[in-house]
């Protein structure tokens, strides 16, 4: 599960990666302007989820604005 939460004064999102009810790992994204016109927030960076992986996980976590690229002409 995740869960994301957005404080506004500075435009940072915050993932916070829960597995079984417990919070194991937490992703700061930063506000992005995609090559595609679009706007929105994007973090990446390696997760613990208290498992058998020795190294972790890779995530990357990408939220688009829905209607934020400029029209097609």
């Amino acid at each position: 599960m995740i869960r994301a939460m957005s404080d506004q004064t500075q435009q940072q999102v915050t993932i916070k990666f829960i597995v079984n009810g417990q919070e194991v790992g937490m992703l700061m994204l930063s506000p992005k302007n995609f090559s595609t016109g679009s706007t929105g927030f994007f973090g990446n960076g390696k997760i613990l989820l208290g498992d058998d992986a020795e190294k972790g996980y890779q995530a990357q976590v990408q939220l688009v604005k829905i209607g934020s690229a400029p029209a097609k002409k």
